[in-house]
């Protein structure tokens, strides 16, 4: 595992940060979260998809500027259900979401990104016809300013892109597809990234590649949300971590408080 506490830089360009409050967790309580003045925070969350059952009961998530927040959970825990019901792909029918103080729980996908949501699904997140450089100006669609800087600042994070830029993104190893899908949804400027499982399916090495990478935007002061199986490695990387158990905060806390709280470690880390 790399040593991810010398990873990163200061550069807050790539980013729109703006100041937000601070969230008080309770781990291992399962008790509500606190949400404060969370900077993105999906608030005592209960819904499901269409006309169907809740799958979400009272679930709460939020990320600070800066901070790199993981969902964890087993399978069925409704952690992607979590994510996307903070984006607005699906019904809630208690709670809220809110985005730098602002109410955003009516609206849609699309207004959530102009709103600043950075978001890339685990499948289906690239155009694979298109060349690497053409994806990322795809993610640029919602701007009217010059984009130059930002696509360097992407090559920058993402050297390999820029030698591939001319290349169709279709033949890219798995890896290079999530960069290329993470750095498209970096072209919006956005004010937090939202992740879903961004390691899924690929080789340890590649996934503390792409660790690093998460936790070099997030030091740009970007809030970064993500749902991830890898729930060990992950949470060595997290500010917050949340436990999932059915749709319900199960643990709430540090990334190192979870690692080393016993329940957790047994029954979902392996022991």
């Amino acid at each position: 595992m790399s040593d991810y506490s010398s990873r990163g830089n200061t550069d807050r360009s790539i980013t729109n940060p703006r100041p937000a409050g601070t969230l008080t967790a309770s781990p291992g309580t399962g008790e509500p979260v606190t949400s404060g003045n969370a900077f993105l925070i999906g608030d005592c969350m209960t819904g499901g998809y269409g006309s169907g059952p809740d799958i979400l009961h009272d679930c709460t998530i939020a990320v600070d500027p800066g901070e790199i927040a993981v969902i964890v959970g087993p399978n069925g825990a409704g952690k992607s259900t979590a994510m996307k019901a903070v984006f607005g792909m699906l019904n809630i029918h208690k709670g809220s979401v809110r985005l730098n103080g602002e109410d955003i729980t009516d609206l849609t996908p699309q207004a959530r990104v102009r709103a600043g949501m950075g978001f890339v699904p685990q499948t289906n997140n690239i155009f694979t016809s298109m060349t690497v450089e053409e994806n990322l100006e795809m993610g640029a669609f919602i701007r009217e300013d010059d984009i130059t800087g930002t696509m360097e600042q992407v090559y920058e994070l993402f050297p390999i892109l820029k030698d591939k830029r001319r290349q169709p993104a279709g033949e890219l190893s798995g890896g290079q597809r999530q960069q290329v899908a993470v750095g498209r949804a970096l072209m919006t400027q956005p004010k937090v990234l939202m992740l879903d499982e961004p390691t899924a399916g690929v080789s340890p090495i590649v996934m503390d590649e792409l660790f690093d990478r998460i936790i070099e935007v997030a030091r740009t002061g970007l809030p970064v949300l993500m749902v991830e199986q890898n729930a060990r490695q992950a949470l060595e990387i997290a500010d917050k971590g949340y436990v999932l158990v059915q749709g319900r905060n199960a643990h709430t806390g540090t990334g190192q408080e979870l690692l080393n709280d016993p329940e957790v470690r047994q029954s979902f880390l392996g022991g």
